[in-house]
């Protein structure tokens, strides 16, 4: 399962598992109120036989004088329970049965033991039944899902040919007539087409489980001398010691790709990237002197953009891979001075 459908998973069997144990521990709170007072009248029941013939061994009886004693009612007090019958030919005396309170709680206790074990087979046939419930609501999500990532996969795979004839084109243009400013950005359109299917492919994998030990600095240094030569204006360093960390290369390199290309793409003239690590936090920084970012909390929004470039999918990949390789992500950007994006690689 996706973490996505885990998710749906969780929520959904939760839902339904909480509404009906919180129902069903309200109902049987109500049916044990009840059955104490069944338990009740029936000790009140069974010393109002015992007041005529005494034949009962399991209550106390004693005659006490009369004064303003209430007749027939089952009453609680700290030694048990009593209740107060009249005496036949006796106008001051009444005769009090009583039960003492060991009794009376282990009754209580017994009754209480019973509730609980039918509450437990119910509360498990709940359980049984919110897990059945949520894989069934779970099941038309899952469908959809799978036949969204069937669609993209054959959208990629038909993807090859027409960017594979556009390259080879491409690279018989420049042998024909050389580098030109029109080539090249037909040549960089064609990257950026390729950058996308790679986002796409890499936003269809879960990488979390291929993983290897990495060298950070010259992870760094080979991604960038890849796309510096798109930027000849912008000026790019490292500084940092040799890094390690155990991670998914493909899905590292796609962070990566995605964090230089945007610091890249949405940058001034003459600008900057500059690449550091923070050994105390062990952080990757990577800060550039571009535009700003307006909603620096939207920014991992899928679809959300604050320029006409792109579709809006990048960064919500890159969040949803720092998710998958447990890399916390941040961000902070001033409109107009740069943004700085940290990768916290614990």
């Amino acid at each position: 399962m996706s973490r996505v459908e885990v998710e749906s998973l969780l929520k959904s069997f939760l839902l339904f598992f909480l509404s009906l144990g919180a129902l069903s521990a309200f109902l049987y709170y109500l049916n044990y109120t009840k059955e104490l007072k069944t338990l009740d009248e029936t000790i009140f029941s069974q010393m109002r036989v015992c007041s005529y013939d005494l034949k009962c061994d399991n209550f106390a009886f004693d005659f006490i004088d009369k004064k303003e004693r209430e007749l027939y009612t089952l009453l609680q007090t700290d030694k048990g329970v009593q209740a107060f019958f009249p005496v036949s030919g006796s106008v001051s005396y009444v005769m009090a049965l009583s039960l003492d309170k060991d009794a009376y709680q282990k009754q209580i206790a017994e009754l209480q033991k019973d509730l609980f074990l039918e509450y437990l087979m119910v509360f498990g046939a709940i359980f049984v039944l919110s897990l059945l419930f949520s894989l069934y609501a779970l099941y038309p999500l899952r469908n959809a899902l799978l036949l969204t990532q069937e669609f993209i996969k054959d959208i990629l795979h038909d993807f090859n040919t027409p960017l594979a004839t556009l390259r080879l084109n491409i690279a018989m243009l420049k042998r024909e007539y050389g580098g030109s400013p029109k080539i090249e950005r037909v040549e960089n359109s064609v990257q950026h087409i390729l950058d996308l299917q790679e986002n796409l492919r890499a936003y269809l994998h879960n990488h979390e489980m291929q993983k290897e030990i990495l060298e950070v600095r010259a992870l760094m240094l080979e991604r960038i001398a890849l796309i510096e030569k798109s930027y000849a204006d912008i000026t790019f360093s490292v500084t940092m010691e040799l890094t390690h960390i155990t991670t998914s290369r493909d899905a590292f390199v796609r962070i990566i790709d995605n964090l230089l290309s945007n610091a890249s793409k949405y940058n001034k003239v003459n600008g900057f990237v500059k690449i550091s690590y923070e050994v105390a936090n062990e952080c990757l920084v990577i800060e550039d002197s571009g535009k700003g970012i307006e909603n620096p909390s939207r920014i991992f929004d899928r679809f959300y953009k604050e320029q006409e470039r792109g579709i809006g999918i990048g960064l919500h990949i890159v969040k949803k891979l720092c998710d998958e390789l447990h890399i916390g992500i941040g961000v902070s950007s001033v409109v107009g001075e740069g943004s700085r994006f940290t990768l916290t690689l614990r």
